[in-house]
């Protein structure tokens, strides 16, 4: 890791210096050219890691530069466009982040550069009686001795994971205090998800794919050395780690990859190839969705200044909210220069079949990361002043609330 002090340093200089060290260790272009796949992406991202390029806004500690989010956004900006793999892990590294913030000085040292060059993370929040009231979990975790500070036996259900087969770790809601509140009650812990008693089912989903999953966990196990923040104290841990993932929805992460094909955005594209440009209606319509992007990513750019300040910010659930209105709103606007040929689908049908799957694909931003009636909940509560929504659970012991 790179160990030190900050670098003083211009955006111009800084800029400079990005682009050189690239000239020397990154050829993606070259391998693109030549057809081929010879980069070893393990090897890479330590590379990109240890010259502190991956985590820059993080302490010269721990594979940072001490950078600010404004330097950060340079870095970011050229390795763009560069195409380089492992950027801005800063901010969407979930697992990462959380640990770094919040994760004891052991647990960074065992876990962090592996969570950086390839281990990935998934989110194990969500239960099939806990979903939009998440401090409803009822997975147990069971402390037993043993060195080391012990172990917790895990046992319980997850629903809705993301990526669940390809993850090393995951962020893992567990109740470690069933005689306190519900909020008080809960634990966050880095999982291992490669052992026995872990059984990951795909969930078919409207789009075709099987990104969700759900988890069975039997008797899994997790070192005590695994809990992030403070025992009993995972609600506070849970919410630095929901507002990097709403961040990461409200710049439109869910939405398909490689949707534009051209310099125009896909709806001023798509009104083109089908003649409705001159459609007055359909301008003002392009205009507004156009407009409501600009919009959202200057409020993301506000709110990435605060998260990387304060390690969380309310001002997320305006840009996740934001994001779902703009990927429903955009769908319906292709749906309307479509017409009645929006009815089709399958692959001769390119741009009906686009369309569909942009519509249905749109529910995830809606759902995943907190509802988009959490957001508003979350949204009038801490950035209006408005009186909370009533829960008449929300003082009792966990273990006398009803579940069902």
């Amino acid at each position: 890791m790179m160990v030190g002090k900050a670098v003083v340093i211009s955006n111009d200089g800084l800029a400079a210096e990005v682009e050189a060290w690239l000239d020397a260790h990154w050829d993606a272009q070259n391998r693109r050219e030549k057809g081929t796949d010879r980069l070893d992406v393990k090897s890479w991202l330590g590379k990109l890691v240890d010259a502190g390029y991956s985590v820059p806004t993080w302490s010269t500690d721990w594979f940072g530069r001490g950078y600010s989010s404004k330097q950060a956004r340079v870095i970011d900006e050229i390795l763009r466009s560069r195409h380089v793999i492992g950027r801005s892990q800063d901010r969407y590294n979930l697992g990462a982040v959380t640990t770094y913030r919040l994760g004891s000085e052991q647990l960074k040292s065992e876990l962090l550069r592996d969570m950086l060059t390839g281990a990935h993370s998934c989110l194990l929040y969500s239960e099939p009686n806990a979903g939009s009231d998440l401090a409803g979990v009822r997975t147990k975790a069971e402390w037993v001795a043993g060195p080391d500070g012990g172990e917790y036996v895990i046992n319980g259900q997850k629903v809705w994971t993301s990526n669940a087969k390809e993850a090393t770790y995951g962020m893992l809601l567990a109740r470690t205090d069933w005689d306190v509140p519900k909020h008080g009650g809960i634990s966050f812990f880095i999982f291992p998800m490669k052992q026995d008693g872990v059984d990951i089912r795909p969930i078919n989903q409207i789009t075709g794919e099987s990104e969700f999953n759900e988890i069975f966990i039997e008797n899994a196990r997790v070192p005590a050395r695994n809990v992030v923040g403070e025992l009993n104290g995972g609600w506070k841990v849970l919410q630095t780690a929901l507002a990097y993932e709403r961040l990461i929805m409200g710049e439109g992460a869910t939405e398909r990859r490689g949707k534009q094909q051209s310099s125009l955005p896909p709806l001023l594209e798509l009104a083109k190839r089908h003649n409705k440009l001159n459609d007055p209606v359909i301008r003002q319509k392009i205009a507004q969705a156009i407009a409501y992007r600009q919009l959202n990513s200057l409020n993301m750019k506000r709110a990435k200044d605060e998260i990387m300040t304060n390690g969380s910010s309310s001002l997320m659930s305006l840009g996740k909210l934001a994001m779902s209105r703009i990927q429903h709103g955009e769908a319906r606007v292709a749906a309307e220069i479509l017409g009645p040929a929006s009815l089709f689908d399958g692959p001769e049908f390119k741009d009906s079949a686009d369309m569909n799957f942009d519509s249905a694909k749109a529910y995830m931003n809606s759902i995943g990361g907190g509802s988009d009636q959490i957001q508003r909940n979350i949204i009038s509560e801490r950035i209006l002043g408005l009186p909370r929504e009533i829960e008449v659970d929300r003082n009792m012991p966990f273990r006398d609330v009803k579940s069902g």
